[in-house]
């Protein structure tokens, strides 16, 4: 898995490519948890380039949506492939997590 991370319009993007699943999860989670404690409290994933996501990456959404629910925080997911879309509706997550089809339609909702 690759984490890019990038700043538009005081967001903080995370750009994922690969697999989230058990291994790679963790360094999601330290990716997000950094950004987070540098005070970054707008935080963008970007799916695009994710073509799984298994129990434990969802673990991580879960727990970067309550770390983010402060007034002024953002926390939104973005373009998601049809399969990894699949499982967090299989998952019930979609209705948890603000989704989007792309960056630009997720920053404008903000």
């Amino acid at each position: 898995m690759d984490i890019t991370t990038t700043s538009k319009d005081n967001a903080t993007i995370l750009s994922i490519a690969g697999r989230v699943d058990t291994a790679t999860a963790p360094l999601l989670e330290q990716a997000i948890n950094k950004e987070i404690d540098a005070g970054h409290r707008q935080v963008l994933l970007n799916f695009s380039e994710v073509s799984y996501i298994s129990s434990g990456g969802l673990r991580v959404l879960l727990a970067t949506a309550k770390k983010l629910k402060a007034p002024g925080d953002k926390f939104s997911i973005c373009s998601l492939s049809p399969e990894v879309l699949k499982i967090l509706k299989l998952a019930g997550f979609t209705s948890i997590f603000s989704i989007y089809p792309s960056e630009g339609e997720s920053l404008a909702s903000w």
